[in-house]
């Protein structure tokens, strides 16, 4: 990784978490959503003193970043539950609930076993939903039979199932959806990994991946791995060459596109996504099924006292990922703790790096660095990189390990 060292990259977990002064003593904050931004949220408002509760349905939270491992055979799923005992031993208020309308004028929070509550600022972190209507033949029954595992939990489980069960010689047809998704590598560190098990456990097999896109995220080194490592397993079908997925029967267990009908032994469809139907309920969500913010304090731009952090946002050249999540978590605490001062916020610089397995020992990366300019997140010239092209087997090792270590730093971070 060239521009930012993982020292850099792990030593900005402790750094941004330091406790600022409140001096609006007595506020109250609400934050939605106990993912890796509603959770970072919520524990560095709490340092700094303000009374805050964290609204979250689910006893535990099941994470995404290294799921595709899970998939994979490489990982069991119980390494990627976590619960929020942590949170609540810290002080943080806790309700297991959700939220099921927001009322931006009364600033007032209905939740879903009846209660309410009232807020000076809310903070939104909810994720993100599968767009079920984006995708002809596609929905939430066909995701039964063609799952989309782009949540992890059961999602993840049904596809490591399919990929164990299906025939030695079998197809798999991965679809990839258009920009904007949650985690812009990641469909390809699943390709890589699925592509993995193929070669190590079925031989035979075949790996199809259709893209609604020409170019994603770290590409040249995701291509020159596949080159490498899986010429027999796996076929990558860009959007000129035919590869955005027009349809789908999972009755039939075949994916179309505009120039051929693919099938399938196992299918995993990603389809187009937006915000959690929270964020439409709160009035934040515009017509893209996301939700615009101010880049320095993440305040909606379309309700005021709302705040927009992780998948949910449009954080312009930022991308939805687990480590942004956690970064524009902080950012919008500090933001948070200014605003109900009376002070003016300071432009945030952001990082996030997201790590990619394309083999188990083989990682690769990618860094960026943000701040606000002209109304959006954008790209810090010069700053960031990616792993460097025709590297030695002991970087991409070392890589791994890197990757690991992000997981557990951030892991312990939120939720220990």
């Amino acid at each position: 990784m060239t521009g930012i060292g993982r020292r850099a990259v792990l030593a900005g977990f402790a750094a941004a978490t330091l406790p600022r002064p409140a001096l609006a003593q007595g506020a109250r904050v609400v934050v939605v959503g106990g993912g890796f931004g509603g959770a970072t949220a919520a524990r560095a408002l709490h340092r700094a003193g303000l009374s805050v509760t964290l609204v979250e349905p689910a006893e535990t939270y099941l994470a995404c970043p290294f799921s595709n491992e899970v998939i994979a055979g490489l990982r069991p799923m119980a390494a990627q539950v976590f619960g929020y005992e942590a949170l609540r031993a810290a002080g943080v208020t806790v309700a297991r609930t959700s939220a099921e309308a927001i009322d931006g004028a009364a600033r007032r929070v209905r939740l879903g076993d009846g209660t309410t509550l009232d807020y000076d600022r809310l903070i939104l972190s909810p994720g993100i939903a599968m767009r079920f209507d984006a995708l002809p033949g596609y929905d939430a029954a066909a995701a039964e039979v063609m799952p989309h595992a782009w949540k992890a939990g059961a999602q993840t489980e049904l596809l490591a199932r399919q990929l164990a069960a299906m025939p030695d010689n079998g197809t798999v047809v991965l679809a990839v959806p258009g920009n904007p998704y949650r985690c812009p590598p990641g469909p390809y560190e699943r390709a890589s990994l699925i592509a993995w098990f193929l070669k190590t456990r079925k031989p035979r097999a075949k790996l199809i991946v259709l893209d609604a896109k020409d170019t994603f995220s770290k590409q040249k080194l995701f291509e020159q791995a596949w080159k490498t490592l899986y010429p027999d397993t796996l076929e990558y079908v860009p959007l000129a060459a035919g590869g955005q997925v027009t349809s789908v029967d999972s009755g039939a267990m075949s994916v179309a596109t505009d120039f051929s009908t693919y099938k399938a032994d196992v299918a995993c469809i990603i389809p187009p996504q937006r915000a959690a139907p929270i964020a439409a309920a709160a009035g934040v969500a515009d017509r893209s099924g996301w939700c615009p913010i101010d880049p320095v304090t993440f305040e909606s731009r379309l309700v005021p006292r709302i705040h927009v952090i992780g998948d949910a946002a449009i954080a312009g050249a930022m991308p939805k990922s687990a480590f942004a999540a956690n970064a524009q978590a902080k950012v919008c605490a500090d933001a948070v703790i200014d605003l109900l001062a009376e002070r003016a916020p300071a432009a945030p610089k952001l990082v996030n790096t997201c790590y990619s397995l394309v083999a188990p020992g083989y990682g690769i990366s990618v860094a960026g660095v943000y701040h606000p300019d002209k109304g959006v997140l954008a790209d810090v010239e010069g700053a960031g990189g990616t792993s460097p092209l025709d590297a030695p087997d002991a970087v991409r090792r070392q890589e791994a390990v890197y990757a690991e270590d992000w997981y557990r730093t951030i892991t312990s971070a939120v939720f220990g």
